[in-house]
């Protein structure tokens, strides 16, 4: 019988298992961190969108077709990101366990990056890696004395220039304008002007030159998380970047009605806050037809800071010696279910974007449809720079699934404001707290739009089982 190419190239990773472990004891680490990026990309198989320095990267990494966040908002997502554990629901998630860690160190696991500063990494973050860009709380997340996320970085950085402070530059649009009030900034915006207009300009000029300073002084291996602020709101990216798109015919959106019923449904209330002339995406075609091209403006100009940081790896000949993960914090609704924006535990709110591209990875560019969680990103990179897992961890190293995509995931879990989620390979069940129950069949055309719970009990029972018990305690 003919082995196809693929068979071969598996049967080989069973020879060498190792591999990747063998080659990579020292190796960087690069984690770019993309904020409200929809799994929507070329690579990712949409067409319309322009993003090519994503997709280079995609072509010589492992694509995560089915990868879902821990928690439908910034904060509660970024926590498992850093700490490997589920954690808080809400955007003070990370403030919260720097305060158990003040008041009783000892019951505070380190997180990611001070597991690797503890073996030896240099770790540096740039920009919106954890919820508050540059690390710091206060009135303008500046002040010094409230840290984020103490014993975590050599230097946590935000160059936030023209936009006064950390918190202005969270929400800034072009030339230093930054939100007092939502309902007097606009939307979206597309200013015509070099990339250093918006907020991840400067970012990455000062990621640019933390790489340079690595290449130059590398007694230690790095850390390098790098957070990237678009396509958050608002939509704001420069010109050239929208020009693409304005004359594109972008696909319908689909299921983009209100579902029936009782669902973790809301109504856009962070995006409606904006100044948006009283118009309404869900009831204006045309307004929600800009809402969408300036969306896909801001994925091109992140796409493009991706770009600048994979040509300053090769610039400095640290490509070959350098993990990189980009990785979105959540998804984020554009029409689906009437819903702009997150927080829902719709699968548009869950799913986003995973590459992983290693020095040693088997079979580059093929993507992988197992199911996998934000929350097993920590313990992938130890074992891909070969450090040990830490036991508090509560994920399961990917690095099976760089070695053989075919591989199989596991279940994904998640969780909102007053509601749980599983999601398998057929279903996703939602588990709200006083015990009503949504169930979906992803088999069907009609995916999370029809709730099936009260045809089927004994699959909302087993989930339920399943989901409450793993919620509880570690893998």
């Amino acid at each position: 019988m003919k082995r196809t190419l693929l068979q071969c190239l598996q049967a080989l990773t069973v020879l060498v298992p190792s591999l990747v472990l063998s080659q990579t004891a020292r190796t960087n680490v690069l984690l770019i961190c993309v904020d409200d990026l929809r799994p929507e990309l070329k690579c990712y198989g949409i067409d319309y969108i322009h993003s090519p320095n994503i997709d280079r990267l995609a072509a010589k990494g492992r694509i995560f077709r089915h990868h879902y966040v821990q928690a439908p908002t910034c904060g509660a997502s970024r926590f498992t990101l850093l700490t490997g554990q589920y954690g808080g629901r809400g955007n003070n998630a990370l403030f919260q366990r720097a305060a158990r860690l003040k008041t009783d160190p000892q019951s505070v696991p380190p997180s990611m990056p001070a597991w690797f500063r503890q073996h030896g990494y240099t770790t540096v973050s740039v920009g919106k890696v954890s919820h508050h860009p540059g690390g710091l709380g206060g009135p303008d997340w500046n002040d010094p004395e409230q840290l984020e996320m103490p014993r975590s970085w050599d230097q946590h950085l935000l160059p936030f220039g023209a936009w006064q402070h950390p918190r202005g530059w969270m929400h800034g649009l072009a030339h230093g304008e930054i939100r007092i009030k939502a309902g007097d900034m606009a939307v979206f915006q597309s200013a015509s002007g070099p990339d250093s207009i918006y907020p991840d300009g400067p970012s990455i000029d000062l990621a640019l030159n933390q790489i340079d300073q690595f290449a130059d002084h590398a007694s230690s291996p790095f850390f390098l998380a790098i957070g990237i602020l678009r396509p958050h709101l608002p939509f704001g990216a420069p010109a050239q970047y929208l020009t693409p798109y304005q004359n594109t015919s972008l696909p319908p959106t689909p299921h983009a009605t209100k579902p029936p019923g009782r669902t973790t449904w809301h109504g856009s209330g962070e995006f409606m806050k904006y100044q948006r002339g009283s118009r309404d995406p869900n009831t204006d075609p045309r307004f929600a037809l800009e809402v969408r091209k300036h969306y896909a403006a801001c994925v091109s100009y992140a796409d493009a800071q991706v770009g600048r940081l994979l040509d300053k790896l090769e610039q400095r000949n640290l490509a070959d010696n350098t993990i990189v993960v980009l990785w979105g914090d959540h998804g984020w609704h554009l029409g689906e279910h009437a819903v702009w924006g997150k927080h829902t535990l719709f699968e548009e709110s869950l799913r986003s974007p995973l590459i992983i591209r290693s020095p040693t990875l088997n079979h580059a560019g093929l993507a992988t449809e197992a199911i996998v969680e934000t929350l097993d990103l920590f313990p992938t990179l130890c074992e891909l720079t070969r450090l040990p897992i830490p036991s508090f961890v509560q994920g399961t190293s990917l690095v099976p699934l760089l070695l053989d995509p075919m591989k199989p995931g596991h279940d994904a879990f998640a969780y909102g404001k007053n509601a749980s989620t599983i999601r398998t390979e057929t279903h996703r069940m939602i588990l709200h707290d006083d015990g009503f129950a949504e169930l979906y069949d992803h088999r069907s055309a009609a995916g999370e739009t029809e709730n099936i719970a009260s045809a089927h009990p004994n699959i909302v029972k087993q989930l339920a089982t399943q989901l409450t018990a793993r919620l509880a305690s570690p893998r």
